[in-house]
C-alpha cells in the first residue's frame, strides 16, 4: 500500500466528503474547477495524486487493485473517478462501506483487446505532451486544466504507463461495474467527437452524455459537468 499525496478544499468539518480520482498521466491538481465547485456546495474535498502520478511514490505493481488498495478513507459521501480513475473508483465502490454513492467521468471500463497496444502507446506519447500543443490541440481549455494537464504528464513514467498497461489485460472492469450496489452515475463523452464509454458496459448506472466534449468532460465541457453532477446528487440518487 502506497501512501498517497491529497489536496484539499472545503471545510473539513462539512457532512459531506468527496473522493476525486484522476486518470491516466493525471494528478489531483487537475481537479482544481471539480474541487472548488464541490466545495461552494458544502462538500469537503479530497482529491489523491495515485500511484506513480504527481508527487506520489513510484511502485512495482500497477493493477487496479493495487491502484485501489491505495485510496484513502472510507465511507465516502461520493467518489468520482475519470478515466482509469473511473475503473479504480469502479473496483474501490465494489467493497463495502466505501463509497455512497459514485460518479464517473468517461471511464475506461473495459478497451477492445485489439486496441489495447495502440492505446498503450498514446499514453506513452503523452509524457511529452508541451503547453504548445495542448493549446493547440485543445484551444477551449482554461489555461490552468493546460497547465495542470502538461505538468502530470511531465511528472509521470514509463514505468508507470507499462505497468498499467501490462498488469491490466484484458483491462476491463465490467462486471465489477455491473454488481455494484451503490447508485452510480456516468457521464460519457459525447461519440460524435470521442468516448470511451460503451453504453452496454455500463450496466445499472445512470448514463449520460456530456454533448460537445471528449474523453475529459470535466475540461472540455467543465460547466455542463457540473451541472450534471449536481443535478443527480440533488435528484436523490446520489
Amino acid at each position: 500500500m502506497v501512501t498517497l499525496p491529497t489536496i484539499e478544499w472545503g471545510d473539513p468539518s462539512a457532512k459531506r466528503r468527496a473522493l476525486l480520482v484522476h486518470g491516466i498521466n493525471g494528478s489531483a491538481a487537475g481537479w482544481w474547477r471539480i474541487g472548488e465547485a464541490l466545495a461552494s456546495d458544502g462538500w469537503f474535498v479530497t482529491a489523491v495524486d495515485l500511484r506513480g502520478h504527481g508527487t506520489a511514490p513510484r511502485a512495482d505493481r500497477y493493477a487496479f487493485a493495487d491502484y485501489a488498495g491505495d485510496l484513502p478513507g472510507e465511507n465516502w459521501d461520493l467518489v468520482l473517478g475519470h478515466s482509469l480513475g473511473g475503473a479504480v473508483s469502479v473496483i474501490a465502490a465494489s467493497r463495502r462501506g466505501f463509497a455512497k454513492s459514485v460518479v464517473l467521468l468517461d471511464p475506461v471500463l473495459a478497451i477492445d483487446p485489439a486496441q489495447h497496444h495502440s492505446v498503450h502507446q498514446d499514453q506513452l506519447a503523452e509524457l511529452a505532451l508541451t503547453l504548445e500543443a495542448v493549446r493547440e490541440d485543445r484551444p477551449s481549455w482554461h489555461p490552468l486544466d493546460i497547465e495542470t494537464k502538461v505538468t502530470a504528464a511531465q511528472q509521470a513514467d514509463r514505468a508507470m504507463v507499462d505497468g498499467t498497461f501490462t498488469q491490466n489485460r484484458p483491462w476491463t472492469v465490467v462486471d465489477e461495474t455491473a454488481r455494484l450496489t451503490v447508485p452510480t452515475l456516468v457521464l460519457g463523452g459525447d461519440p460524435a467527437f470521442f468516448t470511451f464509454v460503451v453504453e452496454e458496459q455500463v450496466g445499472n448506472a445512470t448514463y449520460r452524455v456530456i454533448e460537445g466534449a471528449g474523453h475529459s468532460p470535466h475540461r472540455d465541457r467543465p460547466d455542463d459537468t457540473i451541472q450534471a453532477i449536481r443535478e443527480w446528487l440533488t435528484s436523490g440518487r446520489g
